[in-house]
Parts: structure tokens; C-alpha cells; sequence
């Protein structure tokens, strides 16, 4: 009988210790350190004695590898296709996290139903008529989609073997288990096996997977942080289970750009794509109300309309309140000084509230325009037209800095209806024959006069 091997591991990330201890040495994290039984076995591979081997990997010069034959698969998912660059790539791994409650395998199970390829969906956590179930609230056909409730990733395999589908679907990685290692279900050792085991299987047969992910209180997909070094691609899936909105980010991609946004809708009848984003992120109140400003942002490849609302009020207290929703806090402490030191504005003594409509987080400093202009209007009392909408940054000298890409920005709010757009007057704008306002403004002064005099 083998002899049973046991180790330390650091279940916050992954650390591995040959003994307990009660700080983790790289988070810093206490009594997080738990005893893992690790079994050392032969390994066996993910295919079948019966099957024919691999020919051994050579080198080539990449002058001689043809990429020609990678072409990505259409999910036939608009917004998953945008942010993952175009579609899925043969022979990648995906891993999508995400809240409990939030809709992951809502979304994948849609996914799998809609692709024209033959997928296999492997469920831990649910029966195959439980999955049933929500396939028939989707409304979907799903004449390609195989249903495996299994959690032995060397059954798993088999059962590839003999289906042999195009795409494989796991949810979750937590539920998955080995032969290879004694350690229970959704462990560190477990985990980082069983997704060692995937990868091994998708870059050699060209299948790509996707992954589901737990997420732990703090918000970091649970298991080690090498579980998103292992894979190709990490997506977050985020919203208020509160709202019908989510919001699909990609934090790491291998194969297109970080930068892109996906918008969905939760329907009875499962997920929307949210072709204009624009539209949900604008109040569709008629009436004019002081406090709120129109800017135009970029996520990724994409232009955005988002609203801005700010609420400035005599501080109750002794010291003044800075709150914000969806904008960084220490950035809208600079505008307050900028404000205040350049433009001669009165704030230090006034609270200062801010919010980002439809539940968004916007790190763009194209949209500080805004954000003082809806400032100023709270402050003086004074609604900005509803037609009006700002694309500019704000410096520290109180000048209004360009921004990039300010045509792209430009077509969207003419597109919207919007009448003028406010932008900094050092852009160098290229569109002619625009039927929108474009106003140039050098300072803070200027948007001020131009607004309210």
C-alpha cells in the first residue's frame, strides 16, 4: 500500500508549507492554512489505451507555423463574441466568475444551446432534469447540447471520448475530483489538478473549455491564483442581483483585449444582449433637475453614454462628506480641489455625493468634464440641458485636457440625439459635415461661463 502524503496548503492562495503555521507568508492571511492528503499515484492520461498517441512536439520557426486554420467559433453571443476578442479560440481555456445567484451557468447553459457545434455540458452541482428545467425557460433548441452530471474528471473523459464534442462546458472547477489526489473536492490540490488535467486535454486535442469558478467573500475567484495563470482567459461576470443588468469584463485575455464590455439583461427567459448600452445608462426623465451631467466614455472598442449625478449640500457636521458610486474617490477629491483652488468654487465646506447611473464602475478621466459640470449645477442650482453631454479631462491647473479617440465620441452623441458636446479645444477633431455642437473650452472657467452665464 502506497504511503498517504500529506502537506500545508493556503486556502486564501495557494501557498504550500511542509508544516502548519499560522500566518500565510504571502498573503499575510491568518488560520486560513489547512492539512491536504496528497495520494501519489501513476498518473494515467486523459485518453484510453486504445487510443492513438499524439505524435511528439517538435520545434519550428514560427516563419513555419501556419495560423491560417485558427479560425475562432461564433458563440453566436454578440457580447460574449466582443469580449473575448472575436470568439472562441480552438484549444483555449476559459474560466468565468462570478456571484452566487448571478447567472454564470444561466448564461453558459444559453450558450451552449444557442452554438452550432457539438458541446458537452458538465454539470456537478445540478441534475440533468434540473438543467432540463432552465433549458426550457430559456426557450432554446439545443439539438447539439449533451447534458453529463459527473464530477470524476477520469469519467469525464471517457464519456469525451465516446461523444467527442467540439466544445466542452464545466461547472463548476470546485466540484471536480481526481483519482490522482486523496484531497476532497474544491481543496487547492484539487482544484489545480483538475484544471492541470483540462488544460492538458484542451491544447492537445484542440477542444476548447469553459470553466465556471466559485468566488470567495472577497470577491477573487476561490482556489490558488495559479488557477488564473493556468488558463487563457478570466472573465467576470458582475451586477446587482437587485437590478436586472450584468455586466460581462474580461480581466485577462491571451487572445484580445482587456478593455471590452458586455451588457445583458436578466429576462424569466434567461439573459438579453444589450445591443446599445447607451440607453439603459440614461434616465429617461423628461424633467430638467440640477446636479446631473450626460458624458461620453469608451469601454474598449465601444462608446458609452452615461449619466452623472452629483449632489452638493451644506455639510451637517463639522466635516464635510466625499461619497461616490462607480468613480474613484480620491480622483473626485482632486476635481473638489482643482475646483476650489483654480476656479475659485466654495466646496470645502459642502458635502459632495456622486453616483454613476445603472450600477456601472468607470475609470475613464474622459468623463471628469462631467463630473464637474454636474458638480457646478448641484452647487449653483442650475439643470444643464439634457441635450448636452462633456468628453474631457480635468488637469490639476484647471485646464481641460483632450482625450482620445474624441471623434468615436463625437459620433455617438450625435447618433443619440444630442444637440452640443463639450470637449477640450487642444483635440484635434477630424469629422466634418457633424450636425451636433462641438464647443471648445480651454479651462474650467470657460465651462462654467458657457453653462451658467
Amino acid at each position: 500500500m502506497a504511503k498517504v502524503k500529506t502537506t500545508f496548503f493556503c486556502q486564501n492562495c495557494g501557498a504550500q508549507y511542509a508544516r502548519w503555521q499560522g500566518q500565510c507568508n504571502s498573503c499575510k492571511e491568518w488560520n486560513t492554512i489547512a492539512e491536504e492528503i496528497i495520494q501519489k499515484q501513476e498518473k494515467v492520461d486523459w485518453k484510453v489505451s486504445q487510443a492513438p498517441q499524439t505524435k511528439t512536439s517538435r520545434p519550428l520557426k514560427i516563419t513555419q507555423i501556419d495560423s491560417v486554420d485558427e479560425i475562432r467559433m461564433n458563440t453566436g453571443d454578440q457580447e460574449l463574441n466582443r469580449v473575448l476578442g472575436g470568439g472562441i479560440v480552438p484549444g483555449s481555456m476559459i474560466l468565468l466568475g462570478g456571484e452566487p445567484g448571478i447567472g454564470k451557468s444561466t448564461l453558459l447553459l444559453q450558450i451552449s444551446l444557442k452554438l452550432p457545434y457539438k458541446t458537452l455540458y458538465v454539470s456537478g452541482e445540478e441534475s440533468q432534469k434540473q438543467i432540463k428545467m432552465r433549458a426550457e425557460r430559456i426557450t432554446a433548441s439545443g439539438e447539439n447540447c449533451y447534458i453529463l452530471c459527473e464530477t470524476k474528471t477520469q469519467n469525464i473523459f471517457k464519456q469525451i471520448q465516446d461523444i467527442e464534442p467540439d466544445v466542452v462546458i464545466i461547472d463548476s472547477i470546485q466540484t471536480l475530483h481526481t483519482d490522482h489526489i486523496e484531497a476532497s473536492p474544491g481543496s487547492i490540490s484539487q482544484i489545480r489538478e483538475c484544471t492541470a488535467e483540462l488544460i492538458k486535454f484542451s491544447k492537445e486535442s484542440g477542444v476548447p473549455v469553459l470553466l465556471i469558478g466559485h468566488i470567495t467573500k472577497d470577491g477573487t475567484i476561490a482556489g490558488p491564483k495559479i488557477l488564473e495563470h493556468m488558463v487563457d482567459t478570466v472573465l467576470q461576470f458582475e451586477g446587482d442581483r437587485n437590478h436586472v443588468y450584468r455586466i460581462l469584463r474580461s480581466l485577462k485575455n491571451r487572445f484580445g483585449s482587456t478593455a471590452e464590455l458586455g451588457i445583458y439583461e436578466m429576462h424569466g427567459s434567461g439573459l438579453r444582449e444589450v445591443a446599445n448600452p447607451s440607453e439603459i445608462l440614461l434616465s429617461q426623465n423628461k424633467e430638467s433637475l440640477s446636479g446631473t451631467a450626460i458624458a461620453s466614455t469608451l469601454e474598449g472598442m465601444r462608446p458609452l453614454m452615461i449619466e452623472i449625478q452629483a449632489l452638493v449640500s451644506t455639510a451637517v457636521y463639522g466635516t464635510p462628506q466625499r461619497s461616490t458610486t462607480g468613480y474613484n474617490a480620491k480622483r473626485l477629491n482632486m476635481i473638489l480641489a482643482v475646483l476650489e483652488k483654480r476656479a475659485g468654487f466654495r466646496l470645502g465646506t459642502k458635502d459632495v455625493f456622486l453616483n454613476i447611473t445603472g450600477g456601472i464602475s468607470v475609470d475613464d478621466p474622459a468623463i471628469d468634464l462631467a463630473v464637474v459640470a454636474a458638480i457646478l449645477s448641484s452647487n449653483e442650482d442650475i439643470p444643464i440641458d439634457k441635450h448636452f453631454c462633456f468628453a474631457g479631462e480635468t488637469g490639476l491647473s484647471g485646464e481641460i485636457r483632450p482625450v482620445n479617440r474624441v471623434d468615436q465620441r463625437i459620433q455617438e452623441a450625435e447618433k443619440l440625439g444630442f444637440s452640443t458636446i463639450f470637449v477640450s479645444k487642444y483635440n484635434k477633431i477630424t469629422l466634418k459635415n457633424t450636425f451636433i455642437k462641438i464647443v471648445l473650452i480651454a479651462t474650467i472657467e470657460d465651462l462654467a461661463s458657457q453653462l451658467f452665464e
